[in-house]
């Protein structure tokens, strides 16, 4: 039996294939949320499905080499390993064809799982594995014994519902979204317009006291406990910023972990992944001392 007592950070969700222009990469927020947590030692464990094929048998060879715990990955007879088809538009925005039905749409319940999310210290979910009801009631159940509830939004078209991103805010301890994010879900209910305004609009409605929203190369705004810190970014050479989103929560939880102050967090967080920005590909090879470079040299922001 794996033991459940070593996993700081538990991750739920998607795992898949980003087919690039370039070539395929491993990805899905879930499994880079939990690759940059292993890098940065804090022994993630992640719960997700993948099929009986090569392209999952080979994400689980890849995650294992690289030390991320696989032990809670299920495999599915009849569905494939999840693939998607992403492609940078003219803003430098990447636009996603996600396949489904894919294996991940079916995590199913195990034993084994309560007491995995019980006893870690954050729980990482998003609105994707909310898509089909399987991998939807798995979550939901889920979420009633975790400690700490992060949501990591990640909204993609179409393959949400305003009813469900609600039900999932309404379980959330900590909330992090994009600028795009923050004003859609905000414009369903409110007239706000300042980022601040939306913020807080979103943590009166949903009793939500820690959020964060980025703003790409504008930086980052943390809400935590009625407080705000702002970030205002790194300048650098982006390459891609496929798992860009991924490494920052990654690089906040860490932090939250290590008991950093709020603007300790957010530099951190913000500088994973401006960092990741720069490599092709959401879970490229690095050093951490790459970033930690990044962060004390980069003294020009934007």
């Amino acid at each position: 039996m794996p033991d459940q007592n070593t996993h700081k950070v538990v991750c739920f969700g998607e795992v898949l294939w980003d087919i690039l222009p370039s070539g395929a990469v491993p990805g899905g927020a879930p499994m880079n949320v939990a690759y940059h947590l292993q890098k940065l030692n804090k022994n993630p464990a992640l719960i997700t499905r993948i099929g009986i094929d090569d392209k999952g048998q080979q994400l689980m060879n890849i995650f294992s080499g690289h030390g991320v715990c696989t032990d809670f990955f299920q495999v599915d007879g009849k569905y494939q390993t999840g693939k998607v088809f992403a492609n940078p538009n003219e803003y430098n925005e990447v636009v996603y064809d996600i396949v489904k039905p894919v294996a991940w749409d079916f995590i199913a319940w195990d034993d084994s799982l309560p007491d995995l999310v019980a006893n870690a210290g954050y729980f990482v979910y998003g609105s994707l594995a909310a898509r089909s009801k399987v991998s939807k009631d798995t979550l939901f159940r889920l979420l009633e014994m975790a400690k700490n509830k992060v949501l990591d939004i990640n909204l993609r078209a179409p393959h949400y519902n305003r009813r469900i991103v609600e039900q999932l805010l309404r379980k959330a301890d900590i909330m992090k979204m994009n600028l795009a994010e923050l004003e859609l879900i905000t414009g369903w209910f409110s007239n706000y317009t300042s980022i601040e305004d939306r913020l807080k609009s979103i943590g009166d409605k949903f009793r939500l006291s820690n959020l964060v929203v980025t703003m790409g190369g504008d930086g980052a705004l943390l809400l935590m406990n009625g407080e705000i810190t702002k970030h205002p970014g790194f300048k650098v050479a982006v390459v891609d910023t496929v798992g860009s989103g991924d490494a920052f929560i990654a690089g906040l939880l860490s932090q939250l972990l290590d008991s950093a102050g709020n603007e300790a967090t957010l530099e951190f967080a913000s500088g994973l992944g401006a960092f990741i920005a720069t490599q092709r590909g959401a879970c490229p090879e690095y050093d951490i001392k790459k970033v930690k470079e990044l962060i004390q040299n980069n003294v020009i922001k934007i």
